[in-house]
């Protein structure tokens, strides 16, 4: 399985799904592009709490994003890597890791690499609470209001994304060698079924919108923007699932009333584990 175009029908329906009109080629259009994906595609990791296996097949993901539904980033980047290729534009893949946890080796997380007009621009729709706006490989600071983030390279050669103190990672460090799409597929399999990983060990969804971000872990709902973070702990069964279809607008039809009980009250009950133990 290597990373390939979509034909036609599923581009389009994808593209009206986020309700994006491409133009030409250009930096202007792949901005438009990543907001309208943030806009409409939620990070979200629910089928690996009610059970449900999942590959990093790009049509795969698209096809379930547009069943109204999301991912993590191994669905989300590949897929809009595929879309990218798509419309034309030249797309690599990079190895990625998480910074500040032992989460596993180099490869847990998918970067998309667009060269495009004599530089390298780096969007990012699998981040959960990552940046907006595309940003080219270049060190500097990079300041999208609210919120700041840096990029360096390291004396390994290696690049380090540093993100903003507020969000939920410090960062990402990658190297910007290409790899085909089968090199995520050893993560994947850890990050979607072993015990250890967090996404087994956490429910998350988020979202990075205009002028804040939106995360609910567990049952904690967070707002993070101008003004500070807000918390909101959410212990009702009603308004949970609630916020994860009409805030976050996930479509949970397939999600029957047997698997939302149980997830519900296994969510519900590490939550008031995690409260009793004073980690408020």
């Amino acid at each position: 399985m290597e990373l390939a175009r979509f034909d036609d029908d599923l581009t389009r329906r994808l593209l009206n799904h986020v309700g994006h009109e491409p133009r030409e080629r250009s930096v202007a259009d792949l901005t438009a592009l990543q907001h309208a994906f943030l806009d409409h595609v939620p990070y979200e990791n629910l089928d690996i709490h009610i059970g449900r296996a999942t590959t990093i097949d790009p049509v795969e993901s698209a096809r379930r994003i547009l069943r109204g539904r999301g991912g993590y980033c191994f669905h989300l980047n590949g897929a809009f890597a595929s879309l990218l290729l798509s419309l034309g534009y030249q797309v690599t893949l990079a190895r990625g890791k998480v910074t500040g946890r032992d989460d596993g080796e180099l490869g847990n997380h998918m970067v998309v690499m667009v060269h495009l007009d004599g530089d390298t621009w780096l969007p990012e729709v699998g981040l959960g609470d990552g940046y907006r706006d595309p940003i080219p490989l270049r060190a500097g600071v990079i300041r999208q209001p609210p919120f700041q983030y840096e990029l360096k390279r390291l004396d390994s050669g290696r690049w380090r994304f540093g993100h903003d103190q507020r969000a939920t990672i410090e960062g990402i460090d990658f190297e910007p060698d290409p790899v085909p799409l089968t090199a995520f597929e050893p993560n994947h399999s850890f990050l979607s079924a072993a015990p250890a990983s967090r996404f087994v060990r956490n429910l998350v969804v988020q979202q990075r919108r205009h002028d804040h971000t939106l995360i609910l872990r567990g049952c904690v709902r967070i707002h993070t923007g101008a003004h500070g973070i807000a918390e909101r702990h959410v212990v009702d069964q009603v308004e949970w699932w609630a916020l994860i279809a009409d805030e976050f607008g996930l479509n949970i039809d397939d999600i029957d009333g047997r698997e939302r009980q149980g997830l519900w009250h296994r969510i519900r009950h590490e939550h008031d584990e995690w409260v009793a133990a004073g980690r408020r």
